[in-house]
Order: C-alpha cells, then structure tokens, then sequence
C-alpha cells in the first residue's frame, strides 16, 4: 500500500530510500557541525512535509551511527503529526567519547510512515483484571 506524501524540501535533501524495501528513507543534514560527546543537537532537515490525515512519520536513527559511532535521535523515534507543517528537524545526541562530525549533506536520522488508529478514552471507577495486574519494570526478569 502507498499514499502520497506532500513535499517541499531544499534540492537535494528530499528523503531518499537507499535500497527497494526499505522502511525507512534518509534525511540528511543541511547544517555542518561538530557533536562533543554528551552533546545534543537540533539539526535542520531542508524538508517539510504533509501526509494525511491517520498517519505520522517516526524519525528513527540510523542504525550505523549508532552502532558504529554512537550517534543516536534523542527522542527515538521523534513524532512528525500529520498537521506539522514546518521543517523536519533531528535531535542528535553523541553517546560515544568521542568528537563526531557533521558535514552538509550527510544522512543523520530515517523516516518511517505509518498508520495508525485514534483512541477514544472513556473513564472508569476500575480497570478490568489482568493476567499481568500492575507489575512493570523488570517485572518479567532477566531471563
């Protein structure tokens, strides 16, 4: 299944799929910088987008910055609203020890879109028994 994303984006930087089915498409930086480590950034896409109305786009990391250099989206995935209509913008944060550069152009995050079901919340005195009650983190172990 496909849909139409409406795009405005900096020649150039429109995201990209590097390869035939990916989920994912690369945004690239239109900024060029150096992330210390610790660091976080917001770095410019070039790109804005429209999509309709059920679906969002989750900017996810690349998953070679972060195995290999540490690099990773901050608030992964980061949530594009389909009413968003500014430009798509990356909180990168270095987790290595070391320097990381950023050069115009480079890819630093992925887009993934998806569909999804709006929640109607009704209020209750009690919520119904579960097998799991409120047991949360580690709850389940380690192994």
């Amino acid at each position: 299944m496909s849909f139409e994303v409406l795009l405005s984006a900096t020649p150039g930087f429109e995201p990209v799929y590097a390869k035939a089915g990916d989920a994912g498409a690369d945004l690239k930086s239109t900024q060029s910088l150096v992330l210390k480590p610790g660091e976080r950034a917001l770095i410019k896409t070039g790109v804005k987008i429209a999509m309709p109305d059920g679906y969002v786009g989750l900017v996810h990391p690349r998953s070679g910055l972060a195995a290999k250099n540490g690099i990773t989206v901050l608030n992964s995935p980061g949530t594009v609203d389909a009413g968003y209509r500014g430009e798509l913008m990356v909180t990168l944060l270095n987790t290595s020890s070391e320097d990381f550069e950023i050069n115009v152009g480079d890819r630093i995050a992925q887009i993934v879109f998806q569909r999804f079901e709006k929640a109607e919340f009704v209020s209750v005195e009690e919520l119904p028994e579960s097998t799991r009650g409120s047991s949360g983190f580690g709850s389940t172990g380690v192994r």
